[in-house]
């Protein structure tokens, strides 16, 4: 495993990694603006929006207000500790919860130093001032997603099985938006099938098979689902549509898309439906 050392230079905790001389910042700049894609739900897709200052996502069935997490937005008033829980728990600080499409169950997951990275940047935006809109479900949250987290390890960042996984899940939530069913996780009965529709401007987009199944990635090389999964481009040269986040995944770094195409080998083979 990569090796640590904590730096505390003008009273900030500066996370360097032996291996690449990264700052805890710098991994949260690579989290959020790569594999995360926190700005493909929190940015609004209108030309000229503020990034990170959020904006109304419409799903089926409800409709979700992507909190605005500029420091300009209610988050300036948390600490880093409410903020990592808000956003690996689901937990606000007023003990409200978070509702979907906010992936908790994947984010419960995600590392200590890999949160400590992503809420490290987050401070860094520029501000946004708005008001806090709360969203409505016509269904019940869960009083919580599971117990309160004390300590989550970091997974070795090598091209690995593991690895891949970790990014897969926690960080990127592939197998979150490609195992939708009824416009919900399924991770029982679709793990990776997709079938779910978004509807756009760009008309409707339906989540990709993603198992090892014919009906999925059986059929492509790893370069040609490293190509659709940064440039949303096609074996046959035909263009894929939004919300996949192309244009952060593009950002990853060479190691992590192979790890993460190597677990998406193994995911058990599942037919698409119909």
């Amino acid at each position: 495993m990569t090796s640590v050392k904590w730096l505390v230079a003008a009273g900030i905790c500066l996370w360097t990694s032996a291996v690449s001389g990264e700052t805890l910042v710098e991994r949260g700049e690579y989290l959020v603006e790569g594999p995360a894609g926190c700005g493909n739900c929190h940015t609004s897709p209108v030309p000229g929006s503020a990034p990170y200052a959020g904006w109304a996502l419409v799903e089926p069935g409800f409709v979700a207000q992507a909190s605005n997490i500029t420091p300009g937005g209610r988050i300036a008033d948390w600490s880093d500790a409410e903020l990592a829980r808000a956003i690996r728990e689901g937990i606000r600080p007023d003990g409200s919860v978070i509702g979907p499409p906010m992936p908790i169950m994947l984010y419960r997951n995600l590392s200590d130093s890999d949160l400590n990275a992503i809420v490290a940047y987050i401070r860094t935006l520029e501000p946004v001032e708005s008001e806090f809109v709360a969203s409505e479900y016509p269904f019940p949250l869960p009083p919580a997603y599971g117990p309160p987290i004390d300590s989550v390890p970091d997974v070795p960042r090598e091209v690995s099985v593991a690895y891949g996984e970790y990014l897969a899940g926690p960080v990127a939530h592939c197998t979150e938006c490609h195992s939708l069913k009824d416009g919900m996780p399924d991770f029982a009965g679709n793990f990776g099938g997709g079938g779910h529709e978004w509807h756009g401007p760009w008309g409707i987009s339906v989540a990709a098979n993603i198992t090892s199944h014919e009906d999925g990635l059986a059929g492509y090389t790893d370069d040609q689902i490293i190509t659709m999964i940064t440039q949303g481009i096609r074996p046959d040269g035909s263009k894929m549509n939004p919300p996949m986040g192309y244009h952060h995944y593009a950002r990853m770094t060479e190691g992590d898309l192979k790890a993460l195409v190597m677990y998406l080998r193994t995911i058990p083979p599942l037919p698409s439906d119909g």
